[in-house]
C-alpha cells in the first residue's frame, strides 16, 4: 500500500507568505502571440447556452452548448477541461519518450532508459509470446505457502511489487514530527473500489459490480491455468467481503488525527494479535524501526484476526488472484482485455481500451516520471509562465492574509498563528529544483514486465532509504507532466506542475480576470486547504497539533456543517447524492479559493476600473473563467465510483459554489426564485 492509501485521504492543506507582503507585479512576458487560446479574451463564448439564466443553472449558462456538442471519447470514462489537458500532456509526453527511444542515447542514461522502457511495452508481439510466464515466480512462491506466517511474509513482499494487501505499509513524514520519516501500516486489500461495493445492498450498480467481479476473479484464475476457478472465486469474494466489513469508511479515513496511532514495534503483535508482524515487517524491509504508526486500528485488528481464522488455502487463492490481477495489464491480450472489461467498462463505463501508446505513456510516467518530466519541461514549459505564476501566487497569498486578518469568528491568538502559518509556506511551480537519479534502475528493451517490476522495487527502496535521514523538502509528489495540483500540510507547501499551467487554467495571453477565475481559484483552493477541516490540524511548522481554541473549533463546525448540507443535497445521478462529509475539504477549498481569487483580482487592479470586453464585465469574466475549467462530462458508472470513493465533487457540479458569493449575484443579476439563488443569510462565508 502506498503512503497515499494510508494517510493521503486527509493530507489536504497548507499555505504560507510574509505576514503583509506587498502586492506582486507580473513579470513581463516574453514575445508570444497576442491571441489567447480560447475566444477573444480567454473564454470560449461559443460553448455558452445563453438561453439558460445564470441563476437557474450557471454551469449550463457557461458551458451548455459545449456540453451538448461534446461526446466522451470511447477510451475515456470522462471528458472535460482537465482531461483535455491530460490528453495533450500524454501526446507531448509520447513525443519526448519516442524521441528518447530513437535517440541512441548513452547506455545507462535516463534518456536511454525512458526510451527502452516505452519500447519494451510497445513490443506487443514479445509480450504476447510470453503469455502468463512472467508471473510464474510469484505464483510458485504463493504455492509454497505453508502457514499463516508465510501469508504475512507475502504481504510484506508484495509491498515491493506494488500489490495492495489487506495490511500494507509505506514511508511518510511523521505527522507529529515532520523532520523525520515514519513507517505507517493500514487497511487495504479490496479488489472493488471501496467497502460500499461489498456492503451496500440497495444500490443496483453495486450489486452488478459484485456479480461481475466474482466472474472476473474466476476468469483471471482460469486464464492463468488454475483449476476449480468458480469455487475459489466464491471463497475469495467471501474473504474480501469480510475484509470490507473491517474497513473504515472514506469519510472516517479523512480524519487525519485519528490516523495517527503509533505503537512500539515490540508491542505490535500483542496489540494486533493473529498476524505474524515480524515476518511482515522483515519482508517489507522495516523490521528495525522502533515504532510503527497504525492508521485504522480497528481495521488492522479485524484483518489480523482474519489472517489467523480464515483457511490457509483461501488466503493462498486470494494471493494468487491478486498477483494475477495486478499483473494483468502487462500480460498477454486475454488478461488485458479481461482486466479492462471489469475496471474500465463495468466500474468506469468506458467502452474502449486506450490505445497501446497511451498505456505505454502511463507505464513510463508511473515508473520513471521525473526522468520523463525533465525532458518534458525542457520542451514545453516556458520560463515566463513560471514567473507569471509566482506573481499570481504572491497576490493570492496577500488576499488570503487580508481575509485572515479580518476574520470575526476566530480568536485573536489563533488568527495570529494562522497568519504565521500562511507566512511560512512554500510554492513549488512547474518542476523540481533537482531531479531524481534513476542510475540504479535496470531497464531492458525486451522485458516490459520485468521493467515494471524493477521500477516498482526501485521506488519502494527509494522510500525505504529515507528512513533515518533528514526530510527532503525539495521532493515532489507529482511529475511536471501531471495535470493537477496539491497542497501538502507536512511540507507547508502548495505545488503546481507544469502541465496544469496551460489554457484554460492559465493562459499568459488571456484577460487577467479569466486567469484569476481559473488558475487563481486553483491557487486559492490549494492555499485554503491548509486551513480546511483537516489542514487546520497542522500548526505553522507543519506538524499535527491542536492549536485552535475549543471555541474556534465549535464556531468553525457551524460553517462546515452548512457546507456538508449544501453539497449533500446535490444529486449528480438519480439516487446518488454527493457525500458531503467525504467531499467537505475539497468543497470548502473551492469556496475559499474562489473568494480569495476574487479579492486578489480586485487587488491587481490597483484601484483602476477594469475594462468591459465583448460586453462582459470583469466580474462576469472572472466567474466565466472559473466555470470554464470545470467543463466535465462522465459516464454514470464513473460518476457512481467517484461519489463513493473520491473526496472531490464531480466537476460539472463544482461551479455552483458561486451561489455563495455576493459578487456573483451582482455580476449576473441573480434574483429570488431562480433555482440556485440563496438569500444573503444563507450564503456560506467561512474565510
Amino acid at each position: 500500500m502506498t503512503k497515499r492509501n494510508l494517510i493521503g485521504a486527509a493530507m489536504l492543506a497548507l499555505a504560507t507568505t510574509l505576514a503583509q507582503p506587498a502586492l506582486a507585479q507580473a513579470a513581463p512576458a516574453a514575445a508570444a502571440p497576442a491571441k489567447p487560446t480560447y475566444g477573444s479574451f480567454g473564454f470560449d463564448a461559443a460553448g455558452m447556452d445563453k438561453s439558460v439564466a445564470p441563476g437557474d443553472d450557471f454551469y449550463k449558462f457557461a458551458n451548455g452548448n459545449w456540453d451538448k456538442a461534446t461526446a466522451i471519447p470511447d477510451d475515456r470514462s470522462s471528458w472535460g477541461s482537465m482531461v483535455v489537458l491530460r490528453d495533450l500532456s500524454d501526446q507531448r509526453t509520447r513525443a519526448v519518450i519516442e524521441d528518447s527511444a530513437k535517440a541512441h542515447a548513452a547506455p545507462g542514461s535516463a534518456t536511454q532508459k525512458v526510451g527502452d522502457y516505452f519500447a519494451s511495452f510497445m513490443d506487443e508481439a514479445a509480450i504476447e509470446a510470453k503469455g502468463a510466464a512472467p508471473l510464474k515466480p510469484q505464483l510458485d512462491a504463493i504455492a509454497a505457502v505453508r502457514s499463516a506466517s508465510d501469508v504475512a511474509r507475502l504481504f510484506g513482499e508484495d509491498q515491493w511489487l506494488g500489490i495492495d494487501t489487506p495490511i500494507g505499509g509505506g514511508v511518510e513524514q511523521d505527522l507529529k514530527d515532520n523532520t523525520v520519516y515514519a513507517v505507517y501500516v493500514g487497511q487495504g486489500g479490496l479488489g472493488l473500489p471501496d467497502r460500499d461495493y461489498y456492503l451496500v445492498n440497495d444500490n443496483p450498480k453495486f450489486a452488478e459490480a459484485r456479480t461481475k467481479y466474482q466472474a472476473y476473479i474466476a476468469q483471471m484464475l482460469t486464464l492463468a491455468g488454475i483449476g476449480d476457478a468458480a469455487a475459489k472465486a466464491q471463497r475469495i469474494f467471501d474473504l474480501e467481503t469480510k475484509i470490507a466489513q473491517t474497513h473504515w469508511t472514506r469519510a472516517e479515513s479523512r480524519q487525519i488525527d485519528k490516523l495517527y496511532n503509533p505503537v512500539a514495534t515490540a508491542d505490535i503483535a500483542a496489540r494486533y494479535p493473529g498476524f505474524d508482524w515480524h515476518a511482515f515487517l522483515t519482508a517489507a524491509g522495516v523490521a528495525g524501526q522502533p515504532q510503527i504508526v497504525v492508521t485504522q486500528p480497528s481495521a488492522v485488528t479485524g484483518i489480523a484476526a482474519l489472517v489467523a481464522s480464515e483457511p490457509l488455502e483461501t488466503w493462498k487463492d486470494y494471493l494468487t488472484f491478486h498477483a494475477i490481477s495486478n499483473a494483468a495489464p502487462l500480460l498477454s491480450k486475454p488478461f488485458v482485455d479481461a482486466n479492462f472489461a471489469l475496471y474500465g467498462n463495468i466500474l468506469a463505463g468506458t467502452p474502449q481500451l486506450k490505445e497501446r501508446w497511451k498505456r505505454g505513456v502511463d507505464l513510463v510516467n508511473n515508473g520513471m516520471g521525473e526522468a520523463v518530466g525533465e525532458l518534458y519541461v525542457a520542451k514545453y514549459f516556458p520560463p515566463e509562465s513560471k514567473a507569471k505564476m509566482e506573481a499570481l501566487v504572491a497576490n493570492l497569498r496577500t488576499a488570503l492574509d487580508g481575509r485572515l486578518s479580518r476574520l470575526a469568528w476566530m480568536a485573536p491568538e489563533t488568527k495570529d498563528k494562522a497568519r504565521a502559518k500562511l507566512a511560512a509556506f512554500t510554492a513549488k511551480i512547474g518542476y523540481p529544483d533537482k531531479w531524481r537519479d534513476y542510475s540504479g534502475l535496470e531497464i531492458r528493451r525486451d522485458d516490459a514486465f520485468g521493467n515494471a517490476t524493477r521500477a516498482q522495487r526501485f521506488e519502494y527502496q527509494r522510500n525505504l532509504n529515507k528512513i533515518g535521514k533528514p526530510v527532503d523538502k525539495s521532493e515532489w509528489g507529482m511529475t511536471p507532466q501531471t495535470v493537477n495540483a496539491y497542497a501538502n500540510p507536512l511540507m507547508n507547501e502548495i505545488v503546481f506542475p507544469a502541465a496544469i499551467l496551460q489554457a484554460p487554467f492559465f493562459d499568459p495571453n488571456a484577460d487577467d480576470a479569466i486567469n484569476y477565475g481559473a488558475i487563481g481559484a486553483v491557487i486559492g483552493h490549494e492555499l485554503s486547504h491548509h486551513f480546511d477541516d483537516q489542514g487546520r490540524k497542522f500548526d505553522p511548522q507543519g506538524n499535527l497539533a491542536d492549536w485552535w481554541t475549543a471555541e474556534d473549533v465549535a464556531r468553525f463546525k457551524t460553517y462546515t456543517d452548512k457546507v456538508v448540507a449544501q453539497y449533500g443535497a446535490y444529486e449528480p445521478i438519480p439516487g446518488s447524492h454527493v457525500n458531503g462529509e467525504l467531499t467537505l475539504g475539497e468543497n470548502m477549498a473551492d469556496l475559499a479559493g474562489l473568494n480569495i481569487a476574487h479579492d486578489a483580482y480586485q487587488l491587481s487592479l490597483h484601484g483602476k476600473p477594469a475594462p468591459v470586453i465583448d460586453g462582459y464585465t470583469a466580474d462576469q469574466r472572472f466567474f466565466l473563467g472559473y466555470a470554464q475549467v470545470w467543463r466535465y462530462k462522465a459516464r454514470d458508472a464513473a460518476v457512481q465510483q467517484q461519489l463513493t470513493t473520491d473526496p472531490h465533487t464531480p466537476g460539472n457540479w463544482r461551479p455552483y459554489v458561486v451561489r455563495n458569493l455576493d459578487a456573483w449575484y451582482k455580476a449576473f443579476d441573480v434574483k429570488p426564485g431562480q433555482k440556485f439563488y440563496l438569500a444573503p443569510d444563507q450564503r456560506i462565508k467561512v474565510w
